[in-house]
């Protein structure tokens, strides 16, 4: 006689052996994702190989994919990873802010407004992060000029909303010609809340009185003054030099730098840094103080966006507007392609101060040894050294 149960035994057996082949397939899947170019499909791969290692908390990894997803402009996407985590954690903080920006992308401003207020109320008392704040700023403005717009022309009834404000301009200029005074003012709010549903809006746009410098201005600004450019090597700042560092009119540095008055010198007189990775705009501020900072990168959509997180107000008095962004490769300046997008920051700062010629003296501090520049570049440089002092480290231009 058969056992029905013995049976039903070997069957349950057999699925959850299906399942174990499934989860092994999947976690396949993940390991070739994680290997993939870029960061998104990377998160996607990590999630999937945490779904099947025990000792792994996928949370972590679900949430890093919706962050991803974000970056990558695929808000749908984040929102439905956003809404996953918060089923699975209530509670969870970076579920909620996860949430509150997919809804910000999509432009659904009220919910959004919510998801970011969920997430306050579960911090409590601690600091929310800057790109909170910037929300929360960015979704009260673009209120504020959808509730100023619906008071321009009374007679139309309901309030005016982010989908059908478009359609409500184009309806008020037909209605009422370009001339009206209401309808140039709706125009210039629409134009606000255009700019704002791009991009976030800035606690201090004016950057505490920081103004741009472009190619004649940065020309101005070194003209006639002996310039040095210095390594960030550990030699320098043990090296004694700092007053003769000092000593110059105008002291370049690079990238993040420390500053050891005995052996680096105090001044900061210029200072470059290049933009890396896929998302540069996600770096540590630029706080250290300077009198110019030059900002290096491509394409111009990161390289806005960078300069708009990372400069801190205060910090510098000049910014190199996008005219100085990619001097190597721009036809305006140099035009040279040669170098492709991996040139060292103090190479490229470099070779622009080179290019403008108008320093009667361009010397180089701690650039002596070998991996301080890439070979090209140090070829380069030792091709137009006019004379090396290996006792204070120094190359001279000019």
């Amino acid at each position: 006689m058969t056992n029905p149960l013995a049976g039903l035994f070997t069957a349950r057996q057999k699925e959850a052996a299906r399942r174990d082949l499934y989860a092994r397939g999947a976690r396949l899947c993940g390991e070739y994702l994680a290997a993939h170019d870029t960061r998104l499909t990377q998160a996607i791969g990590t999630l999937t190989t945490a779904l099947d290692t025990p000792a792994a908390d996928p949370f972590d990894a679900l949430l890093k994919v919706g962050e991803r997803a974000l970056e990558a402009g695929e808000n749908a996407l984040a929102l439905g990873i956003a809404e996953t985590s918060t089923e699975i954690r209530q509670r969870s903080k970076g579920a909620w802010r996860l949430r509150a920006r997919a809804l910000d992308g999509l432009g659904r401003d009220d919910e959004a407004m919510e998801s970011y207020e969920r997430h306050l109320t579960l911090l409590g008392d601690g600091e929310p992060a800057d790109e909170v704040t910037r929300g929360i700023d960015t979704l009260r403005r673009r209120r504020a000029c959808l509730a100023e717009a619906s008071t321009l022309f009374p007679g139309n009834g309901t309030p005016v909303t982010a989908p059908e404000f478009p359609a409500y301009v184009r309806a008020r200029v037909t209605e009422h010609g370009p001339a009206d005074p209401a309808v140039r003012r709706l125009l210039r709010l629409y134009a606000t809340h255009r700019r704002l549903a791009e991009r976030s809006g800035m606690p201090d746009p004016l950057l505490g009185g920081t103004t741009p410098i472009g190619v004649g201005g940065l020309r101005a600004l070194l003209t006639g003054r002996a310039v040095c450019l210095v390594s960030n090597a550990a030699e320098v700042a043990g090296s004694g030099l700092g007053a003769e560092i000092d000593g110059y009119d105008l002291v370049v540095r690079c990238d993040t730098f420390r500053i050891n008055k005995g052996g680096t010198g105090e001044r900061t007189d210029l200072h470059a840094v290049s933009l890396r990775g896929a998302t540069p705009w996600d770096g540590p501020a630029w706080t250290q103080q300077a009198g110019v900072r030059l900002v290096f990168g491509d394409p111009a959509g990161a390289w806005r966006r960078a300069v708009r997180q990372r400069l801190t107000a205060g910090a510098q008095e000049h910014t190199g507007d996008a005219s100085l962004r990619r001097p190597l490769s721009d036809p305006a300046l140099l035009g040279e392609d040669r170098w492709g997008t991996k040139a060292g920051t103090a190479f490229t700062v470099l070779r622009l101060l080179d290019f403008l010629d108008v320093s009667p003296r361009l010397d180089l501090i701690g650039f002596d040894k070998p991996g301080r520049l890439r070979p090209e570049e140090a070829e380069w440089v030792m091709d137009r050294a006019t004379h090396v002092d290996d006792s204070k480290m120094r190359i001279a231009l000019r």
